[in-house]
C-alpha cells in the first residue's frame, strides 16, 4: 500500500519513477522495496516520508475480520553524483548474485542477474533486479549503496553538532511518524506535525502533499530554532 501510494505520489509531481526491486514475502505481501524517484526536489520532498508507517486495517488474510496493526520502515537518501567523494573498499563488501523473484516475466526466473551488495562494515544492503544486465543492476546497486552510506554519514554529524552545541535534533530513523487507521474509523495522522486527513483514500492514491508540506515547515522552524540556539551557544562561549 505505501509503494503504490509513493508511486502515484512520484507521478502527480510528474517525476521520473522506477522499482528497483521487490522482495515478496512468503505468506503475502511485500518484504521490501526500493523505489528511485527522479524529479524536481525529489529529494526534499521525499525525506519527509523517512520513519516507521503504522497501519490498522481490517485484515484481508484474516477469515475471522478482525483488526490488523502492520508496521513499515520507510528509509530516504539522495542519489549523489560523482562530486561527492564516498571511499568504498572492494574487502568491506560482499556480492551475491541470484534470481530475481515474483513478477517479472520468464528471464528473471532463468537468469541470475539481480545483484544484491552488502557493506559489512555497517550492515547495509542494497540490492538491484530491475535490469536484465547483471552489470546495470550492480552499477545501480551501488549507487543506492553510496547513497545510503553518505545519508548515514549526514546523520552522524548532525548527531554530533546537536550534542556539541548543546541542543537535540531528532533524526527519526527509527521514530513511528504517521499512523494510517482504516478501521473502526478512518483517519492518517501525522504525529509530528499532528497534521491530519480523514479522506483516507485521497491520500493513499497518492495525496500526501498536506503533510510534507506541514513537515517541511515545522522542519524550517525547528532548523532556525536550532540556529539561533548555537548562535547563543557560541556568544556564551566567547564571552567566557
Amino acid at each position: 500500500m505505501l509503494m503504490r501510494m509513493y508511486l502515484r505520489f512520484g507521478e502527480r509531481r510528474g517525476w521520473k519513477t522506477d522499482v528497483l526491486e521487490v522482495t515478496y514475502a512468503e505468506d503475502a505481501g511485500i518484504k521490501t522495496a526500493t523505489l528511485r524517484f527522479e524529479g524536481e526536489y525529489a529529494y526534499g520532498h521525499m525525506k519527509a516520508e523517512r520513519g516507521v508507517h503504522r497501519l490498522v486495517r481490517i485484515s484481508p488474510f484474516d477469515a475471522a475480520a478482525r483488526r490488523h496493526t502492520s508496521f513499515a520502515a520507510v528509509y530516504v537518501s539522495p542519489e549523489i553524483d560523482d562530486t561527492i567523494e564516498v571511499e568504498i573498499n572492494d574487502k568491506d563488501l560482499r556480492i551475491d548474485t541470484f534470481r530475481a523473484g515474483g513478477k517479472g516475466g520468464q528471464h528473471v526466473n532463468k537468469t541470475e542477474s539481480a545483484i544484491r551488495i552488502t557493506h559489512l562494515p555497517t550492515g547495509l544492503v542494497a540490492q538491484c533486479q530491475n535490469e536484465r544486465s547483471q552489470h546495470k543492476n550492480k552499477d545501480s546497486a551501488m549507487k543506492v549503496l553510496r547513497s545510503r552510506l553518505y545519508q548515514r554519514a549526514v546523520e552522524e554529524r548532525l548527531v554530533k553538532d546537536a550534542a556539541r552545541a548543546g541542543t537535540k535534533m531528532e533524526i527519526g530513523f527509527g521514530s513511528q511518524i504517521r499512523s494510517y487507521v482504516l478501521a473502526p474509523y478512518r483517519l492518517i495522522k501525522d504525529h509530528r506535525t499532528n497534521h491530519e486527513v480523514g479522506d483516507v483514500d485521497r491520500v493513499l492514491d497518492g495525496d500526501l502533499d498536506g503533510f510534507i508540506e506541514a513537515y517541511l515547515q515545522a522542519f524550517a522552524k525547528k532548523g532556525e530554532k536550532a540556529a539561533t540556539d548555537r548562535q547563543g551557544f557560541g556568544t556564551s562561549e566567547a564571552g567566557s
